[in-house]
């Protein structure tokens, strides 16, 4: 093993483990039935521990959600969740009156902040055919002093994103989507402004990779502070600097070196997280997260005083009509239509 390039290798479990300025990494994939009149599943949902329900069952998982698939509203404070929807809908509600419904390669880069609280719902919008669901969300780190900043979100449409398309001698492609970072001459979309990506000197990259059979890739050197880690989630065998890497392991590796990958008989699927440290303390409880222990109890007693705005929209597992289409209301009264 190239141990000056490869700095570890981990199997991956539901949750993945990351690095600082990240927090947390989890890829949804349910394979949910027809919809229902409700937006659920069609199929009977007896013997789920439903409200807890993380097992998969007939191919999917209810999480907290009773009647959809989901998370109905809960809060959030100090971090970022950045949700990234390969297949299927996410419905979106928030504490500032913000609504919307996102999915089939959207983007949702939410700025908790100060504190809000959120749902999101996964609305089975088809009667006739699957719902199939698959997203990555991912936490990200606020610095310290924007932890107060107003919670907001930002879309990044589909449309919008730039997607690398690299082709070798032989005729192998490989395809990057850039969800933020530079990569191959190309720059992403604009994160959110309180983010710890939005100074390009941090080098906050997120990025998703296909490598057809045989196909490869060069990570390049950036810095040698840089935390990067390769996520290879779905495939059967890539070569990370001659290294055989199976599907569902992660790479922790050098962020300054150029990292050779190469694909194998399979396509190969791979999301990469690096970013420089924020290098402040971390401190955590649930869906706070802030420096102090004093400071997550101060959240907490925050949240029961104000309910972080309270919750404006009746039910907290508030779903859109089914025909609503992809969109994003904002809390100032906004409104993005695609």
């Amino acid at each position: 093993m190239p141990d000056n390039k490869i700095l570890n290798i981990q199997k991956l479990g539901f949750q993945w483990q990351t690095e600082d300025p990240f927090l947390m990494t989890v890829h949804h994939k349910d394979a949910y039935p027809q919809g229902n009149d409700e937006l659920g599943p069609i199929a009977s949902l007896e013997g789920r521990n439903l409200g807890e329900d993380f097992t998969i069952k007939d191919g999917f998982r209810m999480y907290h959600g009773k009647a959809v698939p989901g998370f109905p509203a809960h809060p959030h404070k100090g971090f970022e969740t950045v949700t990234i929807v390969l297949e299927g809908f996410v419905d979106h509600f928030d504490s500032t009156g913000a609504s919307g419904r996102y999915g089939n390669g959207d983007v949702q880069w939410l700025t908790t902040g100060k504190g809000c609280l959120h749902s999101e719902m996964f609305p089975l919008v088809h009667k006739d055919q699957d719902n199939p669901l698959e997203l990555f969300q991912i936490w990200l780190n606020l610095a310290a002093k924007n932890k107060t900043a107003n919670p907001d979100y930002k879309m990044l449409w589909a449309e919008d994103i730039p997607v690398i398309e690299l082709t070798d001698t032989a005729g192998k492609k490989t395809t990057v989507r850039l969800i933020t970072g530079k990569l191959e001459g190309e720059t992403s979309l604009e994160p959110a402004a309180a983010s710890w990506a939005h100074d390009p000197n941090h080098h906050v990259g997120i990025y998703l990779i296909h490598l057809e059979p045989e196909a490869g890739v060069t990570l390049p050197s950036v810095s040698k502070t840089l935390n990067r880690n390769l996520y290879f989630y779905q495939g059967k065998t890539i070569h990370v600097e001659g290294t055989a890497i199976q599907a569902s392991h992660s790479v922790k590796l050098a962020g300054d070196q150029e990292i050779e990958i190469t694909n194998g008989s399979k396509d190969a699927y791979i999301l990469v997280l690096e970013g420089e440290p924020i290098g402040e303390p971390v401190a955590q409880y649930g869906p706070f997260v802030m420096t102090t222990e004093q400071e997550i109890r101060d959240a907490f007693d925050e949240y029961r005083r104000t309910q972080f705005g309270g919750w404006p929209w009746g039910r907290y597992d508030r779903v859109n009509e089914r025909e609503a289409g992809r969109f994003a209301r904002h809390g100032d009264g906004r409104v993005e239509e695609r």
